[in-house]
């Protein structure tokens, strides 16, 4: 697979919830959080349901293959954020993940899986879950940022980012473990990594600010621009608007950066003409599902794997 076509995934999972909520379950770690005092929980579900819809819509347009799910479960209310307890990786692998609150562990579907299987060539199926009464969790894409074409997974030391699972998951797929601690403006420890760092093809935009270190933030900034990329910096305001919970994606007329309208609209002028110089943009509107504390990124769970042809790929 090119590196284009690696690191930019033309396919993805979305799930879409009926009873959406933000949970509060998460926020004790999870100050990316916030409360809707206006509307009723009713109001707020219905306006994250549309909001999937109308994303996977664009999506679509835009020539992504878009796998969406209906989630009619009440014990679910962050499930909205697929990316967190799978992930495919080309050759035919996809890892299961352990999760960090329970009510995340029912998140786990079979039937993704299974139409993984009937769409896509998968080879296996790697499951970490079995680590969480062992109190060891690692959280996905949302633990770790691939470098696809360079194969390091960037990884922000959490609640949800164990040293020993990430050990365990690049071992088995091949990953250079890049660990570091991240903090935001308060010291507050970044729950996800994917919050402050968006690794595309020739971009990456990085909240370098939040990493705890002088050594180690010019050592991600050294291995992300030697591979080619153009790295933008991300403030802590900008972090804090989702400007870093972007995932490239492959289309019809090829990459673009899908990224909450909330988040572009932070960006610079500079920013953004750095950005569109290598691939446009696609802001998208989910005020609602960034209630619960990501956005964009954590609503896609790329598919990095070979697409089938023939009867198997008929799997709805």
């Amino acid at each position: 697979m090119s590196g284009f076509a690696a690191q930019a995934p033309s396919g993805v999972v979305m799930i879409r919830p009926h009873h959406f909520t933000p949970n509060p379950e998460t926020a004790a770690d999870n100050v990316f959080q916030s409360a809707d005092g206006f509307r009723t929980r009713g109001e707020i579900a219905e306006a994250a349901f549309d909001e999937v819809t109308r994303m996977a819509g664009r999506l679509r347009e835009a020539g992504v293959t878009v796998h969406l799910f209906e989630d009619e479960s009440t014990a679910t209310p962050d499930s909205v954020f697929p990316n967190n307890w799978f992930s495919t990786h080309a050759g035919g692998h996809v890892a299961i993940y352990p999760m960090f609150n329970p009510s995340r562990r029912r998140e786990r579907r079979s039937d993704v899986i299974e139409m993984l299987k009937q769409r896509y060539r998968v080879q296996d199926v790697i499951d970490y879950s079995g680590l969480e009464p062992d109190h060891v969790f690692l959280e996905g894409t949302g633990a770790m940022v691939f470098d696809h074409i360079g194969r390091i997974a960037y990884a922000a030391r959490s609640n949800r980012t164990n040293e020993v699972a990430l050990e365990r998951f690049c071992t088995h797929f091949n990953f250079e473990p890049m660990l570091f601690e991240a903090a935001d403006a308060n010291g507050a420890k970044i729950y996800h990594t994917n919050v402050i760092m968006c690794v595309g093809t020739e971009i990456a935009l990085v909240g370098l600010d939040t990493v705890v270190g002088d050594a180690r933030r010019a050592e991600i900034r050294e291995r992300l621009e030697e591979t080619g990329r153009i790295v933008v910096p991300l403030s802590h305001a900008q972090i804090g608007e989702f400007a870093g919970n972007a995932l490239e994606l492959r289309g019809s007329r090829g990459r673009f950066l899908a990224i909450s309208s909330r988040a572009a609209a932070s960006l610079t002028p500079e920013q953004r003409e750095s950005i569109e110089a290598v691939t446009p943009l696609l802001a998208l509107d989910v005020p609602t599902v960034e209630l619960a504390g990501g956005s964009v990124r954590c609503m896609l769970a790329g598919i990095h794997l070979a697409a089938r042809s023939g009867p198997a790929a008929s799997f709805a």
